[in-house]
C-alpha cells in the first residue's frame, strides 16, 4: 500500500473491505480407501476455514506428492503405487487442474519428486517397499508443454542392512534441489545416506553425476527422509525418521557440514519416533517438523539468525493420527496438516511474531490425505 493510501486509511478517509481473497489449496492423497485423488479447494485466509465443499476432483491414483512449477501452470504428481508412475497436469488462470499424461517411473512406491530450475527434468524418487530391487531416482524429461517423457537417467544406492526390516534395500525418500538449482540431494532412509549430485541441464542423456563429496553419512539406523535448505543456501535442515530427529547443517560448495542433531520427542519409545515433513516459515524464523507414530506432533523451533542453530519453542498435538505432511497458508496466520491416517486436514492458528501454534481453527474431512501445496 502505497502512502497516499496509508494516510487516508490512517484518517479514517477509507475503509477496506473485510472480505479476503481466497487461496487455492490443492491436496493429494491415498485412492486406497475413500479418496479419488486430487482435491481444489478455496481456503479462507481471514477465518482459516477450508470450503467444505471442493472446487474439483481429479481422479489419479493415489498421487501421494505434488509439485507445482516456479510460474504454478503446471503440477505434477507421482503415483505411490507398485509399478509407480509420474503425472501431469496443467493449470488454469483460477488453478483449475487438467490432465497432460503419465509415464513410468521406473520403480515401485514413488513418495517424492521436484522439478529442475530451469523446468526441464522432474525428478522422481521410487522408494520402493520391497528391498529387491529396492528404491532409485530417475530423471523425468518435461516437454515444452509440460508432458512428461519417458525416464533417461535411473540412479540406485547400497543400502545399510542397519536395521533388517527396514533397511535392507535402498529407499529414496526424497529429492531435494539447492536453492540455485546446482545440486540435487538424495536422501535414501535405507542407506542411512544424502546422496549429493550434480546437475547439468546441458546433458540430455546424463544430466546428473556424483558431486565431491558424493554423499553424507548419517548415524547407522537412523532414516534420511526430508531434506529443507533455507532461503540462502546456506543451512540445511533434515529429518531422520526412525531416529525421530532433525539435523542442521552448514552448507558449502554443494557439501553438507552437520552443525546440530536434536531429537523430535524425549520418548524412547520406537514407536514414537517417525519423523516426516519440514517447513519454514516465509520469513525464515522458524522450523516446523512433524513426528507421527504415537507423538502426533508438529515441533516448532525457533532459528538462530546467524548460525540456523535451533531452539526448542513447542511441540503440539495434531489432534489426528499421522500428519503426513503439513503446509503454512500464504498469510503465515495458519499451518494445515495432512493427518493420513485419521482422514482430516487439521488447521490450527499460527502466533507470526512467536512462531507458535495455537487453537484448532477447523477439521475438515479429507480421505488420507498426504499432501498440501497453495497457489499463491
Amino acid at each position: 500500500m502505497n502512502s497516499k493510501w496509508t494516510r487516508l486509511l490512517t484518517a479514517g478517509l477509507i475503509t477496506l473491505s473485510m472480505e479476503t481473497q481466497a487461496a487455492t489449496l490443492l491436496v493429494g492423497s491415498y485412492t486406497d480407501g475413500g479418496s479419488e485423488g486430487i482435491y481444489r479447494y478455496d481456503f479462507n485466509p481471514h477465518t482459516g476455514q477450508i470450503d467444505a465443499t471442493p472446487r474439483q476432483v481429479v481422479k489419479s491414483v493415489s498421487p501421494s506428492w505434488l509439485v507445482l512449477s516456479a510460474d504454478q501452470r503446471l503440477l505434477f504428481a507421482v503415483n505411490e503405487t507398485p509399478q509407480g508412475q509420474a503425472s501431469s497436469f496443467s493449470l488454469g488462470k483460477q488453478g483449475e487442474i487438467n490432465a497432460l499424461n503419465q509415464v513410468p517411473s521406473l520403480g515401485d512406491e514413488p513418495t517424492h519428486a521436484s522439478l529442475s530450475h530451469d523446468q526441464r527434468y522432474l525428478f522422481v524418487a521410487n522408494y520402493a517397499v520391497a528391498a529387491d530391487p529396492g528404491g532409485s531416482l530417475v530423471v523425468v524429461p518435461v516437454a515444452k508443454d509440460g508432458k512428461l517423457k519417458p525416464v533417461v537417467q535411473q540412479a540406485r544406492h547400497t543400502p545399510s542392512k542397519v536395521n533388517p526390516e527396514r533397511q535392507a534395500g535402498a529407499h529414496v525418500h526424497s529429492l531435494v534441489l539447492s536453492p540455485d538449482g546446482r545440486h540435487l540431494y538424495a536422501s535414501d532412509l535405507g542407506a542411512d545416506k544424502v546422496f549429493i549430485y550434480r546437475y547439468d541441464g546441458a546433458s540430455p542423456e546424463h544430466p546428473l553425476s556424483p558431486a565431491i563429496p558424493p554423499s553424507v553419512v548419517l548415524p547407522p539406523g537412523s532414516g534420511p527422509r526430508h531434506l529443507l535448505f533455507d532461503a540462502k543456501g546456506q543451512h540445511a535442515y533434515l529429518t531422520l525418521e526412525m531416529s525421530a530427529e532433525v539435523v542442521v547443517f552448514d552448507v558449502q560448495g554443494g557439501a553438507l557440514s552437520e552443525r546440530q542433531r536434536l531429537p523430535l520427542t524425549e520418548n524412547k519409545d520406537a514407536a514414537a519416533k517417525a519423523a516426516g515433513g519440514l517447513h519454514l516459515s516465509a520469513d525464515g524464523r522458524f522450523l516446523y517438523v512433524s513426528n507421527r507414530g504415537t507423538a502426533n506432533e508438529i515441533v516448532v523451533y525457533a532459528v538462530g539468525k546467524d548460525d540456523g542453530q535451533l531452539t526448542l519453542l513447542q511441540r503440539r498435538s495434531v489432534e489426528g493420527d499421522h500428519p503426513r505432511e503439513f503446509a503454512l497458508d500464504p498469510s503465515g496466520n495458519y499451518l494445515l496438516v495432512a493427518n493420513q491416517k485419521s482422514n482430516q486436514i487439521v488447521v490450527l492458528r499460527r502466533d507470526p511474531r512467536k512462531g507458535t501454534l495455537g487453537e484448532t481453527v477447523q477439521k475438515h474431512a479429507q480421505p488420507a490425505p498426504s499432501d498440501l501445496k497453495f497457489l499463491e
